[in-house]
This record gives C-alpha cells, structure tokens and sequence, in this order.
C-alpha cells in the first residue's frame, strides 16, 4: 500500500537533481523533503507538530526556523524569513503550519486528491479523522504475515509497524492524521507523471 522502493528511489533522485536549479525557498524545501522520500513532506509536519507546545497549530518564526534547523533543511535565515513573510499573510508572526505545509506539497490533481480521500475514508472506520490499530482491523489482513504466523509480533504491533510507514520516524504514536495521509501520498504523486497510473495504483492498493 505504501510506495514501492522503485518509485520511492526514482522520486528522491529526481528531487536532487531538480534541487541544483531550484531558486524558489519554497521549492527548495519542498524538494529536499522529497530528497527523504514520500514521507518528507510528513515528517516536516510532525516536526512542527513536536514544537508546537500548546497545540495552537501556530509558529513564530523561532519555532519555524527551529523546525526546519532541526529536521535538517538546508534555509539561510533571508530564504527562511522570505518564506515566513509569504505565508503570514496577516502579519500577525505566526504562521499556520498546516497551510504552510499545503503549500510544500506538490500540485496535485483533483482527480488525485479525490483518489487519496477516498482511501483515508475507507481507513478511517469511525470518521474520527484519525487512523489507528482498531481502524485496521477488517482493512488491512496481517493473518498470513510471516511475524505474525511465526509468533515474533502480535496483530496489533503488525498493525502499528504499517501505520509508523506515515509517521515520522522516532515519533510514532501509532496514530495517522488526515494531512499526514494526504501529505505522504503527495510524495507519492511527485513520482507519478500520469493521473490514470496514480489513481489504478491507489485502487488497487487500497481496493477502492
């Protein structure tokens, strides 16, 4: 269901390269999030989420630049502060981190954005907006899994390593949110040139 290692790694080679002539700051680091495969763009996210200490979804610039220092984008401060001023678009020094992050993602099709809801939907069994281990059950069959017949890892920690593909490394809770699903499959779809390929892919990956 996640991406394959080929297209995983023909993605990541194709954001290097177009990464030596970008000039755009935002560009740049959406591709140097795509340079980390699909979940790039993801784990800046929960980056952001970690720093956000009273879950206000808000960041001054500090916070900002602290989170782009932190997960590794290479921003000088004029790149980091042009971008900041585009995004507080009110002028009130904070920015809204989940706008910013629709901005990061690739462009994307409405037909491709329709596809990915329509996955997170059928996921989503209890339309919390959030995926976890209970919402797998019936969605995602681990019976036949190798771990799981061998007795190495129960069905609920099978259940929680498939989630910790959207997650972000070192912080997984097991819990996937709507933006971190669309913003891993955005990454996804930077690798994909044709609409027809991305929506049989996801069909027949999510058996939609």
């Amino acid at each position: 269901m996640p991406a394959t290692v080929r297209t995983e790694n023909e993605m990541k080679q194709e954001a290097k390269k177009r990464l030596q002539q970008a000039t755009d700051p935002v560009e740049k680091i959406r591709l140097q999030c795509l340079t980390r495969g699909c979940s790039g763009i993801k784990e800046l996210g929960r980056m952001f989420r970690i720093i956000d200490d009273n879950g206000s979804r808000k960041l001054d610039f500090a916070e900002f630049q602290k989170g782009l220092n932190d997960f590794g984008v290479q921003a000088s401060k004029e790149e980091a502060v042009e971008i900041y001023k585009v995004m507080d678009k009110d002028g009130s020094g904070h920015i809204d981190f989940d706008e910013f992050l629709m901005a990061l993602r690739p462009p994307m099709s409405a037909s491709r954005q329709k596809i990915i809801l329509e996955a997170f939907r059928k996921l989503d069994k209890n339309a919390d907006g959030i995926v976890d281990a209970e919402d797998m059950r019936g969605v995602y069959n681990v019976r036949r899994h190798p771990k799981f017949l061998s007795g190495e890892c129960t069905e609920e920690q099978l259940f929680k390593k498939f989630l910790e593909t959207f997650e972000m490394k070192d912080h997984a809770d097991g819990l996937v949110t709507k933006d971190e699903f669309i913003n891993y499959y955005a990454g996804v779809s930077a690798s994909i040139d044709n609409d027809a390929y991305f929506d049989l892919m996801m069909r027949n990956a999510w058996k939609l």
